[in-house]
């Protein structure tokens, strides 16, 4: 909340696209509903003006929850596939915002 407050005190104007933390670890687990108390505190900060949350994390799982070291071999960093989920699934939102 601070960094964005920060910004929008420096550059009013400018439109902030505020992602969601990414799911970890292989299967669902505690670490991830613990995230998903983090990424609603989040997406709080979306003004629906110059502020705006972007959940991603389901483009990462596989249909039962889990995810694959094809994506994150460590089940925390993203592989180059996943860099490229993720560069897909936020081109259309970034463009909206430089309208």
């Amino acid at each position: 909340g601070k960094k964005v407050e920060t910004i929008r005190g420096k550059l009013p104007a400018t439109r902030v696209l505020l992602l969601a933390v990414f799911p970890r670890g292989e299967k669902p687990n505690a670490a991830r509903e613990k995230l998903k108390q983090v990424n609603a505190t989040i997406a709080k900060l979306d003004d629906g003006k110059t502020v705006h949350y972007l959940d991603i994390g389901e483009k990462f799982l596989e249909p039962d929850g889990t995810l694959t070291r094809e994506i994150m071999p460590d089940f925390l960093h993203l592989s180059t596939k996943g860099y490229q989920i993720w560069a897909d699934a936020i081109k259309e939102p970034l463009a909206e915002l430089l309208k």
